[in-house]
């Protein structure tokens, strides 16, 4: 037993650190294809910093005088410039904010840059598949200031400091100057939020998407990512982060979610259970007879011999077999379209993989429902929610997504209700 002196040491020592909340990438099924590395890795927790580290805008020159020129050669003083031409440049200085923490996200490995992003390419396993991809993501591509008091908000900025802390728009990015008399801007390709309604619930809706400006002020989308014609000013939004936020960095899409949000959602071991419950009731394929079982999570790329694979347009399950194969043997290749022995109705049979992302999910019911054309399953209020959501596609389209692989979403609504069959004994 522990003296009360000793035991308010101990607990003392190892306060657990306010957590802001988490940023999920899209597209990755619980970690990188090649694992999670240092500042590269499929999802980051902002904990509450040590000393505050954020900043807010102070001074403002006019170039090219003196002034400006020691801001932004000043290694220890955050700025940013905005280049009018090649005679004007607007330099805002910013002061260190004790009330805030500011973390980076971007496509740059340097120092400043807190959370490493590149680019999501769809269904891809590897990071092979990723490195012949031009990038769109910024090298500095956003910021999110946290208050360090509660309700501890997150608020989203657009662009990031260099390693020099500073911000550069050029002459070709869309700025201009505000009522009173500051100014702000858009990066290239844009920052784009959506806020769901309703929060990350079982009752969410997909809001609307905006793009969040340098200043962290909100607009309708420009035609095009990169148009040099901001949208409109929306007066009644606001750049803070509510549980369920969607960030677009033009190449990859974030998920936040709040710490309070994480507390409600099922965790990594409630998944585990669930798949565990599914094998437990021993389904069969209705041709071969053999038992079907999912694959643990640390096998979720690997086609197992007990896979349960699927049928997308009628939903029955099954184990693989070449039945009603027919495509196959004309083209003497694997077949996309097949026959169910079940129904006859013809389709692509796909294997069925575990959603093990656990942010990702809007409730803990069963994984009863499955993402077509890609297999992975999960509730049916999670895969209806993510249905729902357009999200940016390269630089002026939309489309739903399934959010554990990021392939386009078909069919008639994009997931289908999974049918197995019993033990027949």
């Amino acid at each position: 037993m522990f003296s009360p002196d000793q035991e308010n040491i101990s607990t003392s020592s190892t306060k657990v650190p306010v957590k802001y909340g988490e940023l999920i990438v899209l597209g990755y099924n619980g970690s990188l294809p090649n694992g999670d590395r240092g500042r590269r890795k499929s999802r980051f927790a902002l904990f509450k910093r040590p000393k505050s580290n954020g900043v807010r805008p102070s001074t403002v020159h006019v170039a090219c005088s003196p002034q400006a020129a020691k801001a932004i050669s000043n290694k220890d003083q955050h700025s940013i410039s905005y280049t009018l031409s090649r005679v004007q440049t607007v330099v805002v200085e910013y002061t260190q904010d004790s009330n805030t923490d500011m973390f980076q996200i971007g496509r740059s490995t340097e120092s400043p840059i807190d959370f490493v992003v590149t680019d999501t390419v769809p269904g891809s396993q590897s990071n092979s598949d990723t490195q012949s991809v031009q990038s769109t993501i910024s090298r500095f591509a956003c910021r999110i200031m946290c208050q360090r008091t509660p309700p501890y908000t997150a608020r989203i900025y657009a662009a990031g400091f260099d390693s020099s802390k500073n911000i550069f728009l050029g002459e070709k990015a869309a700025k201009w100057k505000t009522l009173d008399g500051q100014m702000d801007g858009l990066t290239t390709n844009g920052v784009l939020v959506m806020h769901p309604r309703l929060g990350f619930t079982e009752d969410s809706k997909p809001g609307v998407w905006r793009e969040i400006s340098v200043c962290g002020n909100v607009f309708t989308l420009r035609e095009t990512r990169s148009a040099q014609q901001r949208g409109k000013m929306v007066e009644n939004e606001t750049q803070e982060l509510v549980d369920g936020s969607l960030i677009d960095l033009c190449g990859a899409t974030l998920l936040w979610r709040t710490a309070e949000g994480l507390s409600r959602t099922p965790t990594v071991k409630h998944l585990e259970a669930l798949r565990q419950e599914l094998n437990a009731a021993r389904p069969q394929c209705p041709v071969g007879f053999n038992t079907l079982a999912f694959p643990s999570m640390r096998r979720k790329d690997i086609v197992d011999e007990k896979q349960p694979w699927v049928y997308l347009n009628c939903g029955h399950v099954h184990g693989y077999h070449n039945w009603g194969n027919r495509d196959a043997e004309r083209d003497g290749r694997e077949g996309r379209e097949r026959e169910c022995p079940m129904c006859r109705a013809r389709g692509p049979y796909v294997p069925l993989w575990l959603g093990c992302e656990a942010g990702f999910y809007l409730d803990a019911a069963p994984p009863t429902h499955a993402f077509s054309p890609c297999g992975h399953v999960c509730s049916e209020k999670t895969a209806a929610y993510w249905t729902q959501i357009p999200l940016p596609h390269g630089t002026h389209t939309f489309h739903a997504a399934c959010p554990f692989c990021a392939q386009q979403l078909s069919g008639e609504q994009g997931y289908i209700r999974l049918i197995f069959q019993g033990p027949v004994d």
